[in-house]
C-alpha cells in the first residue's frame, strides 16, 4: 500500500509552487538551447536561422507540454517524476542531435530521424500522463483524443516525411509541421485544460525564459574562449551584460507581473486560454528572440577577442549582424503582444524599439561590433524606463 502511495499522481492547489524536480527538469533544456545557438552558428543564414527557430519551437512545445500538466500534477510524485526523468534522457538525445539535424555528419544514426523519433516519444508521454492524471474527467480526455487527432499526428508525420528530403524541403516541411502544432490547440479547443495555480504557471515560465537569458552568457563565454583577457573584451562583456539585464528588468520588473495579476484574475476555459496565448504562444518570441540575440554576441565578442584576424572598426556582417538587433527586435515585439493581451497601458515604447531594431541590421553592417553591442544595451535599457514611465502614468493618484 504504501508503494502504491508513493508512485501515484498526486494532484495540485492553487497555492502550489515551483518543485525542485522541475528545476530539476529544466536543466536539459539549458543545453538544448545552447545547441540551437551552435545550429545557427555552424553556418548562418537565413535559411539556418529559419531552420533553427523550427527547432525551437518543436523544443519549446515539449517543454510547454510538461509545464501544463507540472501545474495539474505534482513532478515530484513518484509516477510523473519517472516520466520527467524519461522525458530529459529523450531531451538530451535531441540536444546532442540538434547541430545535425539539417546537415547529417557521415556515420552515426540519421539526425534528422532520431530528432523526430525523440520528439514523437515526448509528446506521446505527455498524452498518456495527462490521460492517467485525468480519471473521471470527461473533458479533458475527449480534449486528448482531439488533440493526439488534431495536433500531434499530423505534424508527426510531416516531420517523418522530411526526413527522407534534404535541405529545403525538409525545411518547408518541418516548418508545416509547427504551423499544424501550433494552430491544433486552437481547433482542439479549450475546454479540459486546466490552470490551477496561476503563481506556479507564470513562475514555471520565468524560469525558463531566465535559462535563455543565461545562454547569452555561455554565448558570450564561448566567443572569447581561447582568446587573452583584455580590457576590450572586459568592456565587450559589461555592454553584453548590461544588454541581459536590461531584458531581464523589462520582463520581471514591467511585464511579468502584469501577466501573471491578470491571469490569477481569471478562471476557468477564460484562464486557459489567457494562459495558452501569452504564456505558451508569446512567450515562445522572448525565448527565441535571446537564442536569436546571443548568436549576435557571441561574434561580437570573438571578433573583439580575436584581434589577430580583426580590428576593433571590424562590423558585424551578414545574417549574424540582424540577429544582434533582430532578436532584441523579436524579444520586444513578444513582449508588447503580452502587454496589449493582458490589458496594460499601450506598449508605444516597445513598439516602436521593436520595429528599429528588426530594421537595424543594415546599420549594424556599418558600426563596429563593439559599439553597436554598446548602443543596443543603452536602447534597451532606455525603453525599460520608458515604458515603465508609461505605466506609472497610468496608475490612479491616491487621495489626499
Amino acid at each position: 500500500m504504501r508503494r502504491k502511495e508513493r508512485s501515484r499522481l498526486v494532484a495540485t492547489g492553487d497555492d502550489h509552487k515551483v518543485t525542485p524536480a522541475e528545476l530539476f527538469f529544466d536543466l536539459v533544456f539549458v543545453y538544448a538551447i545552447t545547441q540551437v545557438t551552435a545550429l545557427m552558428a555552424a553556418a548562418p543564414s537565413p535559411v539556418r536561422v529559419v531552420g533553427a527557430m523550427a527547432v525551437l519551437a518543436l523544443l519549446w512545445w515539449c517543454w510547454c507540454a510538461f509545464a501544463w500538466l507540472g501545474n495539474v500534477v505534482r513532478a515530484d510524485s513518484g509516477a510523473l517524476f519517472a516520466v520527467f526523468v524519461t522525458v530529459m534522457t529523450v531531451v538530451f538525445v535531441v540536444s546532442l542531435d540538434v547541430p545535425e539535424v539539417f546537415a547529417d555528419a557521415p556515420g552515426g544514426l540519421p539526425a534528422a530521424l532520431v530528432f523526430v523519433v525523440c520528439y514523437g516519444a515526448v509528446r506521446v508521454l505527455h498524452l498518456v500522463s495527462y490521460w492517467l492524471s485525468g480519471r473521471g474527467d470527461a473533458a479533458l480526455r475527449a480534449t486528448l483524443r482531439r488533440t493526439a487527432l488534431a495536433s500531434v499526428l499530423p505534424p508527426l508525420v510531416l516531420l517523418l516525411v522530411g526526413c527522407a528530403y534534404d535541405g529545403n524541403v525538409r525545411l518547408l516541411l518541418w516548418l508545416g509541421a509547427v504551423a499544424i502544432d501550433y494552430g491544433g490547440i486552437y481547433v482542439t479547443g479549450s475546454s479540459g485544460w486546466r490552470v490551477n495555480s496561476p503563481g506556479h504557471f507564470a513562475e514555471r515560465h520565468g524560469l525558463i525564459l531566465m535559462i535563455a537569458l543565461g545562454e547569452s552568457f555561455l554565448a558570450m563565454g564561448v566567443g572569447v574562449s581561447g582568446f587573452p583577457l583584455t580590457v576590450t573584451v572586459i568592456g565587450a562583456c559589461a555592454a553584453g551584460l548590461l544588454l541581459a539585464a536590461g531584458l531581464w528588468a523589462l520582463y520581471f520588473r514591467r511585464i511579468g507581473e502584469i501577466a501573471e495579476h491578470r491571469l490569477a484574475a481569471q478562471d476557468g476555459d477564460d484562464r486557459t486560454r489567457f494562459a495558452r496565448d501569452v504564456y505558451t504562444f508569446l512567450h515562445l518570441p522572448l525565448v527565441a528572440g535571446v537564442v536569436l540575440c546571443a548568436l549576435g554576441m557571441k561574434k561580437v565578442l570573438t571578433q573583439v577577442a580575436d584581434t589577430g584576424h580583426y580590428g576593433l572598426a571590424e562590423p558585424l556582417h551578414g545574417t549574424v549582424a540582424w540577429s544582434l538587433t533582430g532578436g532584441v527586435g523579436v524579444f520586444l515585439l513578444g513582449t508588447a503582444a503580452i502587454v496589449l493581451r493582458s490589458s496594460g497601458p499601450r506598449p508605444v515604447a516597445l513598439l516602436v524599439g521593436s520595429v528599429c531594431c528588426l530594421v537595424a541590421g543594415p546599420v549594424v553592417t556599418l558600426v563596429p561590433a563593439l559599439l553597436s553591442l554598446a548602443a543596443l544595451a543603452l536602447t534597451v535599457t532606455a525603453l525599460v524606463g520608458l515604458h515603465g514611465r508609461a505605466e506609472r502614468e497610468l496608475q490612479p493618484v491616491p487621495a489626499a
